[in-house]
C-alpha cells in the first residue's frame, strides 16, 4: 500500500510539521501503521528542500514507510534532492512517478539520465494518456462520462483537457490510429506495448507501468496487452512520427 502528500489547497505543506501531519493522518485514514511507499506528490517551493528531506528521513527511521517516492519534480530538483540526501546520509528517493507515453515523452531528455545516475526507478502513469490513446475519443467528442478524466465539470477533467485535448494531439493520434487499425491492434494495446517494449523503461532498473481500469474486463484486457510482445516496426515508427507532432504542445512533466 502506498500513499501521497500533495502540497495543495493550504491543507498540507512540506514543512516538518506539515509532512508529519499529512503522513500520520493518511495512515489513520488507511487504518494502518505503515505503508510500503510514501510519495511527495509535487514540490513545495516555499519550504527549503533540506528541511523537507530531514523530516522525511526522520519519518522513515520511525518506520512509517519502507520506500520513498517523488513525483512532478524537475530533473535538476531530483538531482538536488539526491545530493542533499547523499551528503547527509538520509533516505534517498527510491521511485519517481511520472507522466510518460508514446505521445508524451518530455521525461526522456533530462529526467531519465538523472534517474539512472541516482539509481531511482521510474513508475509511469498515463500510459494511455488518460484515455486519449484509445479508439474512443475524437476532438469533437461531447459525451464525457461524469467523473471521467476528461469531464470538463471537474478539476481533474480541466487539467487533463489542458494536457491532451487539443487539435495538435488529435493530429498526432491521426498518425498512430490508422496504422494500428491496419495491423489489427487496438490503440490502447499499442500504447501499452509501446511502454513495455519501446520506451526508455527497463525491468532491470525496477521501472513499472501504472494502469487503471473502469471495469474488471478492462483491467483484464490491459494486463493481457502488457504481456504481449514488441510492436511491428511500422507502428513504432508511427508513434515516433506522432510524438514529433505532439512535441510542440507537450506539457512539462514537472510543476
Amino acid at each position: 500500500m502506498d500513499t501521497k502528500l500533495s502540497p495543495s489547497n493550504g491543507q498540507y505543506d512540506h514543512t516538518p510539521a506539515g509532512l508529519r501531519k499529512g503522513l500520520l493522518e493518511s495512515l489513520k485514514d488507511l487504518k494502518t501503521e505503515k505503508v510500503d511507499m510514501w510519495y511527495l506528490h509535487a514540490p513545495d517551493h516555499d519550504t527549503p528542500y533540506e528541511d523537507t528531506l530531514r523530516e522525511v528521513n526522520k519519518l522513515y527511521e520511525e518506520g512509517y514507510f519502507k520506500r520513498f517516492g517523488i513525483s512532478n519534480y524537475s530533473a535538476w530538483e531530483t538531482a538536488l534532492l539526491c545530493e542533499i540526501c547523499i551528503r547527509n546520509g538520509w533516505k534517498k528517493p527510491d521511485v519517481y512517478q511520472g507522466v510518460y507515453n508514446g505521445l508524451h515523452r518530455a521525461v526522456e531528455p533530462e529526467l531519465f539520465p538523472c534517474l539512472r545516475n541516482y539509481g531511482i526507478a521510474f513508475y509511469q502513469y498515463n500510459p494511455l494518456a488518460g484515455g486519449i490513446l484509445t479508439d474512443k475519443y475524437k476532438l469533437d467528442f461531447k459525451e464525457h462520462e461524469e467523473g471521467s478524466r476528461f469531464d470538463p465539470s471537474k478539476a481533474q477533467g480541466v487539467n487533463y483537457r489542458s494536457r491532451y485535448w487539443n487539435e495538435t494531439y488529435f493530429k498526432a493520434l491521426d498518425v498512430v490510429r490508422p496504422v494500428a487499425a491496419k495491423l489489427g491492434i487496438p490503440t490502447a494495446e499499442a500504447a501499452l506495448r509501446w511502454s513495455v517494449h519501446h520506451s526508455l523503461m527497463k525491468n532491470e532498473y525496477g521501472d513499472a507501468v501504472i494502469i487503471g481500469a473502469s471495469s474488471a474486463q478492462q483491467l483484464k484486457e490491459n494486463l493481457t496487452s502488457l504481456e504481449k510482445g514488441p510492436l511491428p516496426d511500422e507502428l513504432v515508427a508511427a508513434f515516433d512520427e506522432g510524438w514529433a507532432v505532439a512535441k510542440a504542445v507537450c506539457r512539462p512533466y514537472f510543476r
